[in-house]
């Protein structure tokens, strides 16, 4: 048998995304990792049960092609029956093709329920991650995506559990059966062999399990510690701290290390062991098995037998010690990994209530923490506001009108309504943040866009026209149908804001947060944005978070924040506080 979870399973339905919606996997704050494994090992019972009954048929054969060719030694061969023989060629021949026919169907249909059930986690692990209410527990982005990939795969594979090793113990089981035919003491020793590596295998894995579960938590350190570097990077180089990002990288990736190498000598004992007491298994039925036929109580035909089976024996039983151990050790901690997200807390409550439709809900700041004071202020309820402060206070701000996190202390209030107790659409109909970071998902420009209006084209076309998107849609290959590629990296920076831009224009809010919508643009395009915005948000609220004098000069109203609290109504020219 050969090792199932080296990554050489037969790929044959690439398209396992493309199937139906499922139901999630059972989780709860009941599940601990070994439960995960287990629910994830029958998640797919429509694939994995005839997976699992042809790669049973196909062990079957395999134990059925010693038999045959013992029968016909006896029968055939040691006779001199040509006709005989003839029959059993043909018997073995039927053997073959239906061994062969079980192992390649089933190991697709098998594959198949891996690729699903991984799927299913990892679309539970990424809803978790992007759930509006946030996520708890301060994980690094790097960290996030390591368990949403590495992780899921790893506990995915747990659904191999429920189709090999059943297969292979069934392999021994029926090896047993047959040997006890012929003779009760090789039959005893198969029957009596596989539970005891059974039972070995749990004792034995739990040094492994533990490294395993160090080696992935270090591995995932690295990821983030990785990411964070590429997210950063201009920001470092300006810094100049190159020599510290790579002293904090090189240090995570030897941590990785150290435990890669600590987990890896683990499993090389583990795997050791457990192939080094299946052998003493396969040798003693060998010996039993000589010494009976030199004594005459096998037959030629018989010993050909019992030496088949003792080698066909011999893959299940050492399959049993590499692979189920191996993979259950690594399900057991990516399982651990991945609740780790799918239980971490919310970062706020779930809003419920609804808002009536109304043209201007003002947004309104009621004594709420800004680091060194309350901040008490209403933003206008139409026009364009460019707000002046610090980063720090601009992140406070930006970060509860998105409702990441609920307010320290004070009130965010749309309307008469506390806006963390509105519900997900009510709170975006009534504020949308659009952050600094021009983000996009892999797709088209106009596929961005409209994923702000995607029923509405004529806003659509106004907010290209208001981000400045016409030059750059002429100058695209395929205009709006070109692919702006993963992330956006097929665009330039500042194709990438303003197509960042647009979407957000084209968004059908009440009050819309930009977060220094034009840092990335030159002086012309920025002068063009300015212009063109408070026609494209006419009757609505535009709140600009800038230091860009041009957008400044061009609004309705500008507001300075200090680190206090204080606000100046630079507008009027008059100072107020709030």
């Amino acid at each position: 048998m050969s090792d199932w979870t080296d990554g050489r399973l037969p790929v044959f339905f690439e398209a396992a995304e493309q199937q139906p919606p499922h139901r999630p996997i059972a989780i709860d704050a009941e599940t601990t990792p070994r439960k995960l494994v287990l629910r994830t090992m029958f998640a797919d019972l429509p694939r994995t049960v005839p997976a699992a009954v042809l790669l049973v048929g196909h062990q079957v054969g395999e134990v059925l092609v010693p038999i045959v060719m013992g029968l016909a030694i006896d029968q055939a061969i040691k006779t001199s029956d040509m006709a005989a023989t003839v029959r059993w060629v043909l018997v073995l021949g039927l053997v073959f093709a239906f061994l062969s026919f079980s192992y390649r169907f089933g190991s697709r249909i098998g594959f198949l329920g891996i690729n699903t059930v991984q799927h299913r986690l990892r679309t539970q692990v990424t809803d978790r991650i992007l759930d509006p209410r946030g996520l708890g527990g301060g994980h690094t982005p790097g960290v996030l995506l390591s368990i949403a990939s590495t992780d899921v795969q790893r506990l995915a594979m747990a659904v191999a559990l429920g189709l090999y090793p059943v297969a292979e113990i069934f392999a021994v089981i029926f090896c047993g059966i047959i040997l006890l035919s012929i003779s009760w003491e090789l039959g005893l020793l198969i029957l009596l062999g596989a539970p005891a590596l059974l039972w070995c295998l749990d004792k034995a894995g739990g040094r492994l399990r533990a490294r395993s579960a160090a080696e992935q938590r270090a591995a995932g350190d690295a990821a983030g510690s990785a990411t964070d570097l590429v997210t950063g990077f201009r920001v470092i180089k300006g810094m100049h701290a190159e020599a510290e990002a790579e002293r904090r990288y090189r240090s995570a990736s030897e941590r990785a290390l150290a435990a890669v190498i600590k987990a890896r000598r683990s499993h090389g004992a583990y795997v050791g062991a457990m192939e080094a007491i299946a052998a003493v298994f396969v040798v003693a039925v060998g010996v039993v098995g000589g010494i009976k036929t030199v004594n005459g109580a096998l037959s030629v035909g018989q010993l050909i037998t019992v030496v088949g089976l003792t080698s066909v024996a011999m893959g299940p039983m050492q399959a049993l010690g590499t692979n189920f151990g191996k993979v259950w050790v690594a399900a057991h901690a990516s399982a651990a990994r991945v609740l780790m997200v799918l239980h971490a807390p919310f970062a706020r409550t779930a809003g419920h209530r609804e808002q009536e439709a109304a043209d201007a809900v003002p947004l309104r700041f009621d004594g709420v923490d800004v680091g060194q004071g309350a901040l008490d202020l209403t933003l206008p309820v139409s026009g364009v506001t460019a707000l002046v402060c610090d980063a720090a206070t601009a992140a406070k701000l930006t970060t509860l009108l998105s409702r990441v996190k609920t307010p320290e202390s004070g009130t965010v209030w749309a309307g008469v309504d506390d806006l963390y107790e509105l519900s997900e659409p009510a709170a975006l109909r009534a504020v949308r943040v659009a952050p600094h970071t021009s983000t996009l998902f892999e797709g088209t420009v106009g596929e961005n866009v409209t994923a702000g209006s995607p029923q509405q084209p004529d806003r659509v076309a106004a907010a290209l026209l208001a981000a400045a998107c016409d030059d750059v849609i002429s100058t695209l290959p395929y205009g709006l149908d070109t692919s702006v590629g993963e992330a956006g990296r097929l665009l330039s920076g500042g194709q990438r804001q303003r197509v960042a831009l647009a979407r957000a224009l084209a968004s059908d809010t009440r009050t819309l947060v930009l977060v220094n919508p034009t840092s990335a643009v030159d002086s012309v395009t920025e002068a063009d944005i300015a212009e063109r915005l408070p026609q494209v948000r006419a009757g609505t609220a535009t709140v600009i978070f800038t230091h860009s004098p041009t957008l400044i000069a061009a609004a309705d109203h500008v507001l300075t924040i200090s680190a206090t609290g204080r606000v100046a109504d630079t507008t009027a020219k008059a100072e107020v506080t709030a």
